[in-house]
C-alpha cells in the first residue's frame, strides 16, 4: 500500500488561519486594521528594510570594516621615455636616486622600468630595474649601456 504524497497532512497547528484585517470594527480588526495611526507604516507599500533601526545608526554602519588589503605591500613601479632620458647630459649615469633627485619618478617608487617612446640620441649609462626590448637596443644603438639593477 504505502504512503502517497497527496495523503501527507499538516501537523496540528501547523496551519493557521490568516487574519483578514480592515473588515470591519466588530471584528476587532477594522478602521486601521492594525496599522496604527498615521505615518509612513500606516500607509500603503511602505516598509523600511531590514537595516533599519529607527533612526539609530544601524549596526552595518557601527562595526568597524575588516579585511585585508595588498596596499601596504604593493611594489612602487614607475615608467621612464626615453623621451625624458634623452634631456640627460651624454656621458651620465642615470640611477633610480638620481631620477627621485629630479623629480621625474615619486619618491616612493623601487622599481623603474625604461620604455621606448620617443628617441634616445645621447650616450648614457643607465642603471634600472627594466628596460623593453626596443628601449635596451635603442640606448645601445645611441652608443650608452644598459644595467639591471636589482
Amino acid at each position: 500500500m504505502g504512503l502517497k504524497l497527496h495523503e501527507l497532512a499538516a501537523d496540528p497547528g501547523a496551519k493557521q488561519k490568516t487574519r483578514r484585517v480592515g473588515r470591519g470594527n466588530g471584528s476587532g480588526w477594522g478602521r486601521t486594521a492594525g496599522s496604527g495611526e498615521k505615518g509612513a507604516q500606516a500607509r500603503a507599500g511602505t516598509t523600511k528594510g531590514g537595516p533599519f533601526e529607527g533612526g539609530q545608526t544601524p549596526l552595518i554602519r557601527r562595526v568597524p570594516k575588516f579585511g585585508f588589503s595588498n596596499s601596504n605591500f604593493r611594489a612602487h613601479r614607475a615608467e621612464i621615455t626615453l623621451e625624458r632620458l634623452d634631456k640627460f647630459d651624454a656621458g651620465e649615469e642615470i640611477t633610480l636616486e638620481s631620477l627621485k633627485k629630479l623629480r621625474l619618478i615619486p619618491k616612493k617608487t623601487e622599481r623603474v622600468k625604461v620604455i621606448a617612446t620617443g628617441k634616445l640620441e645621447t650616450k648614457l649609462t643607465v642603471r634600472l630595474q627594466g628596460y623593453s626590448k626596443a628601449a635596451r637596443a635603442a640606448i645601445e644603438a645611441a652608443g650608452g649601456t644598459c644595467e639591471v639593477v636589482i
